[in-house]
């Protein structure tokens, strides 16, 4: 039977003739158990090497843009879009794909977005105005473009099967005229929270996903305030972890579980999956990270002895970007086009690349390894 003392919110009759659900002012009332503790240690442990590896990284830039990237790829394939890490990437080296630009345009924003918030972080707290900020940067110019960026609904918004009606949503939030109270309570808790931060952001997310303040792009918002709420605490020195591959892998789980608070009040669910993403996620980056830099170690050391100064700037450029043209090569590190291509051509020998087309000219290359790490499912 549920325990009605612990359903979060309430359901409401609009004068439209629908029911919208309003969710109660964190924090909830939760019973903290030794199974929840147990989850909680795992996940500050895992969470807290990653740290530690993060912090020691000789050029942390190298792996955060691809781990960006990632994200990017997998929490816009949690709404539809298509576009694969392997044509972000070629996208980016200037190499024509076929993809659908609108697609590429939704994952290109969403990098963008992610990067104007890390920056932002400098000058602006994590906020209502953070968040509309944020929002405005990854819906500009894309196909939500017409569900005006940066600025919250003046309507009301639901959740269903496509077709479906205000009368037969699975889901309806909160109506525009309680939309401030709830993101004014929501916006107290972010500031006065003094629970542990990943309990924190992992109620934040819920509760944001439940308001659904935006008339389009809440999922991808919603994903993004959690890498930039652990950066914003210390608790990761740089973004090189996401949950978007975990929800992304077990995305009926992580419907369910938002639906279980907002029906239930299971509270508790909800943290242990969290928690449990949290862990493997880290475990995940942290297994991504050491093999690449092995990968990496190993094409260096024969350029090393021979001290070839432009094999090893290819080798990090494969690093940021597995995929690479000789155009871009010569314009990125200021070489002359022949001596990018000698360049190239040894890596190519020495199997760090392979030619992805069978061009005469404007040859693409790409270091599949590389590709390969990163292109794996998550563990879950």
């Amino acid at each position: 039977m549920v325990n009605k003392l612990k359903i979060h919110g309430k359901k409401i009759h609009c004068p439209q003739g629908y029911q919208a659900y309003v969710p109660d002012p964190l924090p909830p009332k939760m019973d903290w158990n030794e199974r929840l503790a147990r989850h909680l240690s795992d996940a500050d442990r895992l969470i807290g090497q990653l740290a530690s590896i993060g912090s020691a990284l000789p050029n942390p830039h190298l792996l955060i843009r691809p781990f960006v990237r990632r994200e990017a790829v997998l929490s816009s394939r949690i709404e539809g879009t298509q576009t694969s890490l392997a044509e972000l990437f070629a996208d980016e080296a200037g190499v024509e794909t076929g993809r659908d630009r609108s697609d590429l345009k939704e994952v290109e924003n969403y990098v963008k977005a992610l990067e104007y918030g890390i920056r932002r972080l400098k000058t602006l707290p994590l906020s209502l105005r953070f968040i509309c900020e944020i929002h405005e940067q990854l819906m500009k110019g894309v196909r939500g473009n017409m569900a005006t960026p940066g600025e919250l609904r003046r309507s009301q918004n639901w959740i269903g099967v496509a077709g479906c009606t205000l009368q037969n949503a699975t889901y309806v939030p909160p109506p525009p005229d309680l939309l401030m109270d709830c993101l004014g309570a929501l916006e107290k808790f972010i500031h006065e929270s003094t629970l542990p931060p990943l309990v924190t952001i992992a109620l934040v997310h819920l509760q944001f996903e439940a308001i659904h303040p935006f008339l389009d792009g809440n999922g991808r918002t919603g994903r993004l305030l959690i890498i930039l709420y652990l950066v914003e605490h210390g608790i990761l020195p740089s973004p090189i972890f996401y949950l978007s591959a975990f929800f992304e892998s077990t995305r009926d789980e992580y419907y369910a579980r938002l639906r279980a608070v907002n029906e239930n009040g299971d509270w508790e669910g909800w943290l242990e999956y969290f928690l449990n993403g949290v862990a493997r996620q880290a475990e995940d980056a942290l297994d991504r990270i050491k093999r690449m830099q092995n990968i990496v170690s190993k094409w260096k050391q024969s350029f090393t002895r021979k001290a070839d100064k432009n094999c090893l700037l290819l080798i990090d450029s494969c690093m940021e970007n597995p995929f690479m043209t000789v155009n871009g090569i010569a314009k990125k590190q200021k070489i002359a086009f022949p001596t990018a291509q000698r360049a190239i051509d040894k890596l190519e020998k020495a199997g760090v690349l392979k030619q992805m087309n069978d061009a005469q000219r404007n040859r693409i290359y790409c270091a599949r390894k590389l590709l390969d790490v990163l292109n794996e499912p998550a563990k879950v």
